[in-house]
């Protein structure tokens, strides 16, 4: 059985002033129901794995928060970080404690903060990858591309490996212009990188040792101090000395290099939710293409749409919003920020958080 790891940091910029550095879009209900998007994602790894085969991690301020919506996992599952050091030390840290409980195991990393259209789909597309782990591969899910996306890495592949579906993936490629993009699409040799992983852990480990060797003996010494009373003075004294990389510069470019990285195409509705915009588009709207996002239905507050279209309103204040004659904007209202752009500017929000970072007004951040 699959032990599946969930990486849950970050705090979604672009979905500002919503998500915030301590209360980040994972831990939010953007999946149209009273679900987080972290819970969704644990709910639709259920028939792949097992809670006890289930970790998540994330950080100190929202270590609290996690196990409050994950009740369902074991305390020790969730596995705290001291500090962001980017997704090669959350994921390589998770590595080493599965190994300690089982050194063959097969583990997948998959991000908190996704949507999936269909479940089923995604389940059957990792089972795919699972077989390819197997064989050693370090295995990625390639999503099928349907517009020549410039806001996504792309993996660029070779031929299939044995009667397919699965392929070698040549290179991990950074997000191109729009004309590269249109090339990528049109080749059909290209998928778009969605972060996902499945690996056999020691295939993982063999090769976080062959390319970041230092940070390997770090996370060695963390894991051996793991389950001992020496933990906490272990993880302050490595953790902060560990580089702060992605697992795709530090692992798998050049794993993908060496011939040791396939993937398996997926196509099952996958976004990653990355502004204001795309969630709009995402989730059911009326008549006149408005979105209202809500959790719960008994905590929807009140919402006055007149002579408005297009809309993406994210009413989170308890006050009543109200538009009248606007159209394709975004409106987001919280219990101390009140953010409004257009949608064609959704990317843009980001900039907002880096000006108040600049005026030092850290408490909105």
């Amino acid at each position: 059985m699959l032990f599946a790891v969930i990486p849950a940091g970050g705090s979604g910029t672009r979905l500002w002033p919503l998500s915030r550095a301590g209360n980040p879009k994972f831990l939010h209900p953007l999946t149209g129901s009273a679900a987080s998007l972290l819970q969704a994602t644990v709910e639709r790894l259920a028939p792949l794995t097992a809670p006890e085969r289930t970790l998540v991690v994330t950080g100190v301020s929202h270590a609290a928060a996690v196990a409050r919506q994950l009740t369902g996992l074991p305390e020790e599952n969730i596995l705290v970080e001291p500090s962001p050091r980017d997704s090669c030390a959350a994921i390589g840290l998770a590595a080493m404690v599965i190994a300690r409980r089982d050194s063959d195991a097969v583990m997948g990393s998959f991000a908190a903060d996704h949507l999936i259209g269909d479940p089923d789909a995604y389940a059957a597309t990792v089972r795919r990858a699972v077989d390819g782990a197997q064989q050693g591969l370090l295995m990625t899910v390639g999503i099928t591309p349907t517009r020549p996306e410039t806001g996504y890495g792309y993996l660029q592949c070779g031929g299939t490996i044995g009667a397919g579906p699965m392929r070698m993936v040549e290179e991990f490629k950074e997000k191109p212009g729009y004309d590269v993009a249109v090339s990528y699409v049109e080749s059909g040799r290209y998928y778009w990188n969605a972060g996902m992983f499945v690996w056999r852990v020691d295939a993982f480990l063999a090769e976080l040792a062959r390319q970041r060797p230092q940070m390997h003996a770090g996370l060695t010494r963390i894991a051996d101090a793991w389950d001992t009373p020496a933990r906490e003075d272990v993880l302050g004294e490595i953790w902060p000395t560990l580089p702060k990389i992605s697992v795709d510069y530090a692992v798998m470019e050049g794993a993908a290099a060496a011939g040791r990285v396939g993937t398996v195409p997926g196509d099952f509705g996958w976004n990653d939710v990355g502004d204001f915009h795309t969630l709009g588009d995402l989730l059911p709207a009326d008549a006149d293409g408005n979105v209202v996002v809500v959790g719960a239905a008994e905590e929807k507050p009140g919402v006055l749409l007149h002579d408005s279209s297009g809309l993406v309103v994210l009413p989170q204040s308890g006050r009543l919003v109200a538009t009248l004659g606007l159209h394709d904007m975004i409106v987001v209202d919280t219990p101390d920020a009140v953010m409004i752009c257009p949608r064609d500017r959704a990317q843009d929000v980001k900039k907002l958080v880096d000006r108040l970072k600049e005026r030092g007004a850290d408490g909105y951040v």
